[in-house]
């Protein structure tokens, strides 16, 4: 297991920021700190590399029957 060294650090929040955090984070189950990681690692990702959580909502958007690539015609209405 690979372990990080982490830095302890402060930030000036405006009141609005800090209370959509806390939400955000409470409802995904979160700290306010694991959350602003998680923001601050997207933001400072290099481009071009995707991000599971992205390519995490596109699952499932293909789904369909496992025969579908070969009997789309069925599918489609052109082979019954």
């Amino acid at each position: 297991m690979m372990y990080s060294i982490m830095h302890r650090t402060q930030l000036s929040l405006e009141d609005w920021q800090h209370e959509a955090l806390k939400a955000r984070a409470g409802q995904e189950g979160k700290s306010l700190s694991e959350l602003v990681r998680e923001i601050l690692s997207a933001y400072l990702r290099p481009k071009g590399r995707h991000n599971s959580r992205s390519l995490r909502s596109i699952e499932g958007v293909a789904e369909g029957p496992a025969d579908l690539g070969r009997a789309h015609d069925r599918y489609l209405g052109g082979d019954e």
